[in-house]
């Protein structure tokens, strides 16, 4: 296999991969999208009051309280737009992170810096969020969606019929600007999640081959898969909910941008509100990690391309 159709195979695989998990994992990112927004600036300052006037209570009974109320289809809400947005930003993340860590001087992938994987990580993050900006957007506006429920009717309601009429309708009353709201945060969340997430598998995996604790193969992806999520979740759960709310606010007067988002938030809800959703972003990135580099490595093997 020549080095160009290694590099677009590359591309291929990093996007068929992030779909298939984003497929998988698309009920656990409504919950978490709902949970972010629950009681969103809510006038209650104590935690134990924010937990007690919660709609969505935790993943479970939060996944429960959507199907009682929109049916299972509720949490496939926004699963166009995700594929749409995985085909986009996660072929160009992952797909660019290896040819962008080689630029960095990159040769031996058992004995990269750290600093390398993370550089690389970012850019190719930060690029591929910044084109593919609208699909997360839709999806984020999708997820939000919730049908009107009895006394519950102020926090309701289908904003979008589907998915192509949400990216008509915001075209048509906001224009092209409209569609890359929440650019900021979303890029910010990119280069942050994929400087993470990448490197963290890659530098795990080679670390536990170099002591030779395992040898390449499912057990090795799976183990470096699970610590990259549980990584990932960690550093990016805070600007995930900005930007979550960002892209979900109907009135621009509510944030004017990222820091005045995470300020009112702050005062409103104290840091919890930061990590609102902490779990079900775990618990989507991490499957969402371990799925993504096990058909991303399984499908390598298949071409007969070396392992990351």
């Amino acid at each position: 296999m020549t080095e160009r159709n290694e590099t677009v195979w590359r591309f291929v695989l990093a996007g068929a991969s992030c779909m298939s998990a984003a497929a998988v994992t698309n009920p656990i990112d409504v919950i978490k999208i709902r949970m972010q927004l629950d009681q969103e600036l809510s006038s209650e300052n104590k935690i134990s009051e924010i937990l007690k006037g919660r709609y969505y209570r935790g993943i479970l009974r939060g996944g429960v309280k959507i199907v009682r109320d929109e049916g299972l289809a509720g949490l496939y809400k926004g699963l166009p737009a995700s594929l749409m947005r995985e085909g986009s930003y996660s072929t160009i993340r992952l797909g660019a992170y290896e040819p962008l860590k080689q630029l960095f001087g990159a040769t031996d992938p058992s004995h990269t810096p750290l600093w390398k994987k993370i550089c690389a990580g970012a850019i190719s993050g930060a690029i591929g969020s910044a084109i593919a900006t609208p699909t997360d957007l839709v999806k984020v506006r999708m997820q939000a969606c919730r049908h009107i429920t009895e006394g519950n009717a102020d926090r309701a309601g289908k904003r979008y019929k589907n998915t192509l009429a949400a990216f008509k309708e915001i075209w048509g009353h906001e224009g092209l600007r409209g569609l890359y709201v929440g650019m900021g945060p979303t890029v910010q969340r990119a280069a942050i999640l994929t400087a993470t997430q990448i490197p963290s598998y890659d530098h795990t995996k080679h670390t536990i081959l170099n002591h030779g604790w395992m040898g390449e193969g499912v057990p090795l992806h799976l183990t470096a898969s699970m610590i990259a999520g549980f990584v990932t979740a960690s550093t990016t759960s805070p600007v995930d909910v900005i930007k979550t709310r960002i892209m979900n606010q109907k009135s621009k007067a509510t944030y004017t941008n990222s820091f005045d988002c995470a300020i009112k938030t702050l005062r409103a809800e104290g840091l919890f509100g930061l990590y609102k959703g902490f779990i079900p972003n775990w618990m989507r990135i991490g499957p969402h990690t371990i799925v993504t580099f096990f058909i991303f490595e399984q499908l390598r093997k298949v071409i007969g391309m070396a392992p990351v």
